[in-house]
């Protein structure tokens, strides 16, 4: 069946938030703003905290099936949209990623998993229940500047608690090795904010100021694979949401992930996956 939508549709943060944040309640709120069954992308980072029920959801091609107690987190990025869910219950917080600590939100995007899966007598997972709840609290107050700061160390109370947990789960043991880990994550970074303009190596190298060759070396020994390769899979992962969740032809879909040679595009992507792109569209939609 045939998408007849020209383009991935992003929306806003809901009309309710104050100062870039927003809690629902998911046994209280129903979403009437925007149809979050259809795929979509947000312009702002979704934190759910499932507390009870079953959950199955896509995010980017890959199903995420859980049952509670998880936290979930999806990026501005990200094409994504539920597919089913029974007996939820728990919190989703949406938020302009600008209020967060960059540090915080950049581990959150490379080191978690979704779904990242809790522990129901877990002392963290009492903790996360107890922010959360203290947050939709604070928002059904008289909102004023003040009532909005609450909120937004709240909201950087509870990202930080999430980023310890993380991080204690995956030690870093050499100062050395925390380096290269750090130019690798941030280099993935650029990628996925640059890869229609930088093409070229060289381009993140002098971002990150360190050599080319240190760059490939780094990102090649932590991840099998070159720097040229992750800038192109960063443009083919947009190209596959283009052709599955739009109508647009090959040529435009290579315009808008910063190809001008749509026949060079086309074998690119044939080598990244081994189909062509009507092909992948047929495969995977039609």
């Amino acid at each position: 069946m045939k998408n007849q939508n020209q383009n991935i549709k992003q929306f806003e943060l809901p009309s309710g938030a104050k100062a870039g944040i927003i809690i629902v309640n998911m046994e209280e709120h129903t979403d009437d703003e925007h149809d979050i069954s259809k795929p979509h992308r947000d312009n702002h980072c979704q934190l759910m905290l499932a507390v009870a029920g079953e959950f199955k959801l896509n995010i980017d091609f890959e199903n995420a099936e859980f049952t509670a107690p998880a936290l979930l987190i999806v990026f501005p990025e990200e094409v994504h949209h539920i597919i089913e869910t029974k007996d939820h219950k728990g919190w989703i917080i949406s938020f302009d990623p600008a209020l967060v600590n960059k540090e915080v939100l950049q581990l959150l995007q490379n080191k978690i998993n979704n779904p990242y899966l809790l522990q129901q007598e877990s002392a963290f997972f009492k903790q996360l229940i107890i922010l959360m709840d203290l947050i939709e609290k604070v928002q059904l107050e008289n909102t004023n500047n003040y009532t909005q700061k609450s909120i937004h160390s709240l909201l950087s109370g509870l990202l930080s608690l999430i980023a310890s947990e993380i991080v204690s789960n995956v030690p870093l043991n050499k100062e050395k090795e925390s380096r290269s880990i750090i130019i690798k994550e941030t280099f993935i970074k650029l990628t996925k904010e640059h890869f229609k303009t930088w093409k070229q190596p060289a381009q993140y190298a002098s971002a990150l100021s360190i050599s080319t060759a240190h760059l490939n070396d780094t990102v090649k020994l932590l991840t099998g694979s070159p720097v040229s390769v992750h800038i192109q899979q960063a443009s083919i992962m947009e190209a596959k949401r283009l052709l599955y969740f739009t109508d647009n032809n090959v040529k435009e879909i290579a315009y808008e992930v910063g190809y001008n040679e749509p026949v060079y595009f086309g074998k690119l992507f044939k080598k990244v996956t081994n189909l062509t792109p009507l092909e992948f569209r047929k495969k995977f939609r039609d």
